[in-house]
Formats: C-alpha cells, sequence, structure tokens
C-alpha cells in the first residue's frame, strides 16, 4: 500500500496517550480527518486499532496540533481531536486535560515557545474551548524535565510534576456555567423516567447523576460498568437528553453524534473502595465517589476537564456534586474517588449577583516523551498537492 509520512511525537500526557503535531506539518485542516483516523488505525470494527497507533481506549486515541498563538495572552495554540475507535470521525468538540499537559513540554521541546531557567509556565491557548491554560514544569539546560518525584494513579512510576491552571473555565462549550441557570434539572428520559441531573460547564460540560438513580453504588470498576449493558443504556439515553438541554445539540439524535461532550458522569458518598490495583481506599481519604463515561466508555481514571468540573460543581451549593460531599470535607483541594485511586483537584467557586464564577481550576500530572519519527499513513488520506511526505512502498 502506498504510504506518506509526517513528522509527529507519541507523548504521554497524565493517563493518556496521543499523538502531537506541529500545525506547519499537517496539511489543510480538511485533511486532518483523514489522517487522524489512519494513523490511530480507525474505523476498527474489532474495536483495537492493531492497524495504528491508537489501543482500543478512547484515552489512546488523541492527537494534539500546536501552531502559533492567535491571542495576545498565549504562547500556543492548542487543537484536540478524539479520534473514535469503531467509527470513521474526529471529534473536537472538547478538549484533554491529560494530553493538556504535554502540551506545555512539547512545545518547549520543539522550540515552538522559548525558555530560560529552571522552570517554564507556557500559556496555551485552546481552540476547542477558547480557554487558556498555564502549564508550569520544570527545566532542565532548556529542555522539559521529565524525571521527578510526583506519582499520578493509575501510572506506573514517578515523574516531573507539571502544573495546569485553567483560567476562567466555567462556560467553556454552552458559554454558561450552569447552562440551564439550575444547580438541578429534572429531565425526563423514556427510558427511565424523570431523573435528577446536575448540568455544569467547566472545562468541559458534563453532567451528573446519583449512582443510586441508576442502580449503582459509585464505586464500580471500569469493566462491572461496561458490562451492565442496562447501565450504560441508560447513561447514554441521559447524556443524550442532557445535550439537548444544555444546548449542545438540537435533538437527542444529534446529541448521540457528538462523542466527547457533556460528558456523563455519577457520584456517591464517600465510602470504601477497591481501585484497579487491588489496592483499598478507605472513605476518609475522599471527599466523594466520581466515576465517568468518556466516548462511550468507562474511564479509567477521570478525563481531567470532567474532573476539573465535578470539582466546581462539588463548589456549587446545591448540585448533586456538592450534595454527595463527605461531611467532612474542607476548603481547599477536593479528593476524588475514582478508579485508579484518588485524584486531588483545587477549584477556585465564587457566588456572584448572578449565580456563580469559576475563577480557576487546577491539578498536577505528569508527561513523558515515548517516540518521535514520522507516523505512516496512506497516500490517500493525504492530498497529492500536500509536501507532507515522500512516497513509501514496501
Amino acid at each position: 500500500m502506498p504510504l506518506k509520512s509526517i513528522p509527529a511525537v507519541f507523548m504521554r500526557g497524565g493517563t493518556s496517550k496521543g499523538l502531537m503535531f506541529r500545525a506547519g506539518d499537517l496539511p489543510d485542516r480538511d485533511q486532518w480527518d483523514r489522517i487522524f483516523t489512519a494513523a490511530m488505525g480507525s474505523p476498527d470494527p474489532n474495536g483495537r486499532q492493531l492497524d495504528g497507533l491508537g489501543g482500543g481506549l478512547s484515552s489512546l486515541s488523541k492527537v494534539c496540533v500546536l501552531g502559533p498563538p492567535t491571542r495576545d495572552d498565549a504562547d500556543i495554540d492548542y487543537t484536540f481531536a478524539q479520534v473514535l475507535i469503531r467509527e470513521d470521525r474526529v471529534d473536537y468538540a472538547g478538549n484533554c486535560g491529560n494530553m493538556s499537559s504535554a502540551v506545555g513540554p512539547f512545545a518547549i521541546d520543539e522550540g515552538l515557545v522559548r525558555a530560560t531557567g529552571d522552570a517554564a509556565t507556557v500559556r496555551i491557548h485552546n481552540t476547542n474551548t477558547g480557554k487558556i491554560i498555564h502549564a508550569s514544569f520544570p527545566l532542565s539546560d532548556g529542555a522539559s524535565r521529565s524525571d521527578g518525584d510526583l506519582a499520578i494513579p493509575g501510572v506506573a512510576g514517578t515523574g516531573a510534576p507539571i502544573r495546569l491552571d485553567f483560567l476562567d473555565p466555567g462556560g467553556a462549550t454552552t458559554g454558561r456555567l450552569l447552562p440551564s441557570g439550575h444547580a438541578v434539572d429534572r429531565l425526563i428520559v423514556p427510558s427511565i423516567g424523570p431523573i435528577d441531573v446536575s448540568l455544569v460547564d467547566a472545562a468541559n460540560a458534563a453532567v451528573f447523576v446519583r449512582a443510586a438513580d441508576i442502580g449503582l453504588t459509585g464505586r464500580e470498576l471500569p469493566d462491572i460498568i461496561e458490562r451492565d449493558h442496562r447501565a450504560m443504556t441508560l447513561l447514554g439515553d441521559i447524556r443524550a437528553h442532557a445535550s439537548v438541554a444544555m444546548g449542545i445539540a438540537g435533538d437527542v439524535a444529534a446529541a448521540r453524534q457528538i462523542s466527547s461532550v457533556p460528558f456523563i458522569g455519577f457520584v456517591a458518598p464517600a465510602s470504601d473502595f477497591v481501585t484497579l490495583a487491588g489496592d483499598t481506599v478507605g472513605a476518609d481519604d475522599i471527599d466523594l465517589h466520581v466515576r465517568m463515561i468518556s466516548s462511550g466508555q468507562p474511564h479509567r481514571a477521570l478525563p481531567l476537564t470532567a474532573a476539573l468540573c465535578a470539582a466546581v460543581a462539588a463548589r456549587v451549593s446545591g448540585t448533586l456534586v456538592a450534595d454527595a460531599l463527605s461531611p467532612r470535607t474542607t476548603p481547599g483541594a477536593l479528593r476524588l474517588g475514582m478508579p485508579s485511586g484518588v485524584l486531588t483537584v483545587d477549584a477556585d467557586v465564587t457566588p456572584t449577583a448572578g449565580g456563580w464564577h469559576a475563577r480557576s481550576g487546577a491539578f498536577y500530572r505528569t508527561a513523558r516523551r515515548l517516540f518521535d519519527g514520522r507516523v505512516w499513513v496512506p497516500v490517500e488520506a493525504v492530498s497529492p498537492a500536500s509536501d507532507a511526505g515522500a512516497p513509501h512502498r514496501g
């Protein structure tokens, strides 16, 4: 099969992995989808993406494109692409917080942003949401450091800490922190009937339900959730109706075609639970349980933008997330119990005359460059007019 190659870097960002491209190495935007699906090995009816770099999970089927900034308050523009696994489709509707942690180090190491000294802060403009993220991390000889002492749940070993500050994250998808104007709404979903939900939009839009309302405990591990076809169907139906209520989609059919937002998650009060690694976490070590569905799959950790949204929701009185908080919860960073362990997220939210304002949200991640070189895709994925790479036969 004739192939062409495009310069690329493969990186881990937090609990996700994806391809990193410089915008100048890609052809016109209308060709991106064909390139990204071919590079990841989608669509794959077997769900494994063996003919590409994807890993058969939504967290392993991601692409980031970096280019010159289009805003004065940013050093770099960053566009996130979620490549679907079984479908021939790429979703640009939301951002990925985990892969955002790889953007700053990539920008420094590729020379897209210059920095000196022992540390750098890269101002990132996420074009998907129009929001600004500040990524701060250590340097060594002008390059990002990957070695360090920070361990994050779901990733073996330790790495250099990367602090991500999402500035003014409210309304990233819909333009409003509370798209409906209410902390709780009651949706009528034919497959389950009336159900209470909290519709919140911070970093990415999300809908939250009580675990008990869909017959779950909130402590379930991803494989258990995935095998519970009843629960997965209900969550998908609630998500679609919530998308319409939030103004993201015009109708339920259109909502089902938007895979990335809103996220849907369920929450429950703190209790002892067992992680994917088999470790037991005590109820006193978390403030609440959160489980999220990402692109139709139960997430092994938490999508970071969804975790930030949950933390913001927890600071808005009256939401289902706030109501699930442990009575021992203190001001400051929140401890979210998730399948991989405990994720700590800080959210600065204040009441205003018009409702609520999310000033910022922050958390720490690690990232690492895994390889760089050229990714090979079929010639038909790239226009003949493109000079992305020379044809290869073999």
